[in-house]
């Protein structure tokens, strides 16, 4: 009973090890509300690994540059919100369809209360951080574009719609499915852009999108 109780006395002493993904993750999480409360200037590489659980050693092996940490943020949010709904996922859709769900998603993403403050942060501090602007620039608008871009060409392969410069739309669609809300809000016009709104402006845009290109062959 007491070599028993001494085991167990030495497992509970031991620390819980953490893989490098899993602590990845949570000082990724920690980063991004660091980000969000203080900027990207002010905010503390030592609230960060505070917050996280990790000491500044480990933050900086797993992230070497502050930039470094606000590029992962970037990234693990365009995967939540936007990347998950790859090719397989919208096979079997209709034109229309398939371009509903990719416009909401986008907008989910691009009209998000936490993406706009990280939007106001890289407009903001961009003169003094360059850096922001080329990871905001490469992570959230050139993947999110890239991810439309081939679904749009898959479309045009299946000759599901033809299309004569599919980054070309891409923009149109992108601008068309965000700018004006995105605008609103930052702007305080509103306060938020609901889901049911995200949904209907989504629906919207895909139709008129689609009719568009309808027409367009027709008169061809």
């Amino acid at each position: 009973m007491q070599q028993n109780a001494q085991v167990e006395k030495r497992s509970r002493g031991r620390p819980q090890v953490r893989s490098d993904e899993e602590t990845r993750r949570v000082i990724i999480d920690a980063a991004n509300d660091q980000f969000k409360k203080a900027g990207y200037a002010s905010a503390s590489i030592s609230t960060i690994a505070q917050t996280a659980g990790v000491s500044t050693k480990t933050l900086y092996r797993l992230f070497p540059a502050k930039a470094d940490l606000f590029s992962d943020v970037i990234s693990t949010k365009i995967s939540r919100y936007f990347l998950g709904l790859d090719s397989q996922s919208l096979s079997g859709l209709s034109l229309q369809e398939g371009l509903e769900r990719l416009l909401a998603a986008y907008g989910r993403l691009t009209l998000s209360s936490e993406t706009i403050i990280i939007t106001r942060l890289v407009l903001s501090e961009s003169d003094r951080f360059p850096e922001i602007a080329s990871v905001f620039y490469e992570q959230a608008i050139k993947r999110t574009s890239k991810a439309m871009e081939d679904w749009l060409t898959r479309q045009v392969e299946l000759k599901a719609v033809r299309l004569d410069d599919v980054p070309l739309a891409t923009g149109m669609l992108r601008g068309m499915m965000a700018m004006e809300p995105q605008r609103a809000v930052m702007l305080g016009q509103v306060s938020d852009i609901s889901d049911d709104e995200i949904i209907a402006r989504a629906r919207a845009c895909a139709h008129l999108f689609v009719d568009g290109c309808i027409r367009m062959n027709e008169g061809s």
